[in-house]
């Protein structure tokens, strides 16, 4: 098991623009070679921008399908649960579509972006809702010690060595969050990040991962983090 990362960091506070991704420049790895495309469908929740994400698959070659069908869930070989808005609207229309069942039913490596990272959790005082509970984690707002909300924009990130979801990313690269709910940093933190105080960048419980940060908009250290979900998990 790799070793925890650390539980506090002194991390630069958002940047202004785009800066220099420091995880862009990596040599060759086992993740890097060519390798069969699995079956990945993105649930399609009712509450997230599906196509921009399907987008970023597509630019690695994968060929992502959306669907909300339980048993092209069941048959998939990675699942995507993506998130924007509310938990409160989010976990409705989850319910709604019969979803929740199948994603806490999963047996295949699934990853949560942004709020779809947060619904992996127990509850989300968001609303003061129930969440999916595959995650012993809550959701609640983020302690930004005074720096105005949501948090956005590029931030470090602080991963776990030798984690297979960071592969090839160097310490300290920049994502792009969104967000003013976050999870604690607790025994499921894999990565870490920090606005005002620290959170849960990433976190993983089995084959539960998720990322606070949206990879999809994190220039090509987000790529390849997305490559990471396709082939080392």
């Amino acid at each position: 098991k790799p070793p925890r990362c650390p539980s506090s960091l002194k991390t630069p506070n958002t940047a202004k623009g785009r800066p220099r991704l420091r995880g862009d420049d990596v040599s060759e790895t086992r993740s890097t070679r060519k390798t069969p495309m699995p079956n990945l469908i993105i649930i399609d929740t009712g509450c997230a921008n599906l196509f921009s994400v399907q987008a970023a698959f597509a630019r690695l070659g994968c060929r992502a399908r959306i669907s909300a069908d339980p048993a092209a869930i069941a048959a998939a070989d990675k699942l995507l649960l993506p998130g924007v808005g509310t938990a409160v609207a989010a976990m409705r229309s989850i319910s709604a579509r019969g979803l929740a069942e199948p994603i806490r039913q999963a047996r295949q490596p699934l990853l949560g972006i942004c709020l779809g990272m947060q619904l992996l959790g127990e509850h989300s005082t968001e609303g003061d809702v129930p969440a999916l509970g595959v995650l012993p984690a809550r959701t609640a707002t983020l302690d930004s010690d005074g720096l105005p909300l949501p948090h956005m924009g590029w931030n470090t990130v602080r991963h776990q060595p030798e984690h297979p979801l960071f592969e090839g990313i160097a310490q300290d690269s920049h994502f792009y969050f969104v967000h003013s709910y976050s999870i604690a940093v607790g025994a499921y933190t894999i990565a870490e990040s920090h606005y005002g105080s620290a959170f849960s960048a990433a976190v993983q419980q089995g084959n539960f991962y998720g990322v606070q940060f949206h990879p999809e908009r994190s220039g090509k250290s987000g790529a390849r983090l997305l490559h990471n979900f396709l082939h080392n998990l």
